[in-house]
């Protein structure tokens, strides 16, 4: 799959006290969102910018290392200042695998790293101290397997296995393409640290960038959600499920007003309530729309206020009516009875 699906799903849960297998978690879900494959695709398109976001804001912090070579002796270098120029992304593929994760790969970026050696060298007879700017022809493919769990309350994904193969590193010496043999003996060893730092802090990137987005996405959910002294607690009750056409999450649905929340435990839904012919599917429960009716009516949504003028011309129009019936005005309060049945909302 692709990132933007990842960081979807991400935003939009919130945090749960605990969470339960699927099976279980049914009859406490009051929401359901499914994402099927064509949507999940829809989405890969924006993963470059993505992608490209995390390589351009990742920090590249200063080594040092240090290594004896034969008949040089001790050599110490350290690499500072290091920044990222003319990146390009090819393409990025994902797919869904069944009951594992998400798997995406990432081809053919192209960078150029700069940035400036400092390196030493030398032994009991010379020393010698330089330092020289360099940069870095590379091309890389970029894979990640993320993987989403119910951790802390809140799904969660652990993108740890993430691994970037250099098709090409080539470094060059204050922009010499044919150093001398010393550079060249440098060569191996300081490009060798350089893919270490890469690896490291663009795979750190990656995740950071998730969670930002991540809590800028469910920041707006939360708010679109929440209306006066009403909100409703988007919360998961289970981790995701990822099939290879869809990934569906579950969510509590209950609404609070006024520090007060709503119980669900006896929803109905079944996986087989929706299908995969669509791209986007919600399902809503009775009773998160129960809960949502009741906080309007304790909160004065329901309440219609007429005015003096208004009961007056009211008034004066039943009186202009035929008097086909006594004329004192018999006024009753009827109860309205409102059931609502399990809904869904398909999106094309």
């Amino acid at each position: 799959m692709m990132l933007p699906v990842l960081l979807l799903f991400l935003g939009l849960v919130g945090t749960s006290r605990s969470c339960q297998d699927p099976v279980s978690a049914y009859r406490f879900t009051g929401a359901v969102c499914r994402l099927t494959y064509p949507a999940a695709a829809v989405l890969n398109e924006k993963t470059t910018k993505v992608i490209e976001a995390a390589f351009q804001h990742t920090k590249y912090p200063s080594v040092d290392r240090e290594k004896s070579i034969l008949f040089v002796g001790r050599v110490k270098y350290g690499l500072a200042n290091l920044e990222i120029h003319n990146l390009s992304i090819g393409r990025s593929e994902f797919e869904l695998k069944a009951g594992e994760g998400i798997e995406m790969d990432i081809s053919n970026v192209s960078a150029v790293f700069r940035g400036t050696i400092k390196y030493g060298y030398g032994s009991w007879l010379v020393n010698v101290g330089h330092s020289i700017d360099f940069e870095i022809e590379s091309q890389i493919d970029l894979g990640i397997n993320p993987k989403l769990y119910c951790g802390k309350g809140k799904v969660a994904a652990d993108t740890s296995d993430c691994y970037l193969n250099f098709h090409k590193l080539h470094l060059l010496l204050q922009g010499d393409r044919e150093p001398g043999w010393l550079k060249r003996l440098f060569t191996d060893f300081i490009t060798f640290t350089v893919k270490l730092v890469i690896k490291s802090q663009i795979c750190k990137e990656i995740n950071n960038v998730a969670n930002i987005m991540a809590d800028f996405i469910q920041e707006q959910a939360e708010q679109m959600l929440s209306d006066g002294g009403i909100s409703v607690n988007v919360g998961v009750t289970s981790s995701p499920v990822i099939t290879s056409n869809y990934i569906e999450s579950y969510h509590k649905g209950l609404t609070q007003y006024n520090n007060i929340t709503a119980v669900i435990n006896a929803s109905v839904f079944h996986p087989g309530q929706l299908s995969e012919d669509r791209m986007l599917y919600f399902w809503l429960s009775d009773e998160l729309f129960n809960g949502l009716i009741k906080a309007a009516h304790l909160d004065g949504r329901f309440t219609l206020n007429i005015s003096g003028l208004e009961l007056t011309v009211v008034c004066f129009k039943r009186e202009t009516w035929p008097r086909r019936q006594p004329q004192s005005l018999d006024y009753r309060i009827i109860p309205i009875t409102i059931r609502y049945n399990t809904i869904h909302f398909e999106f094309i």
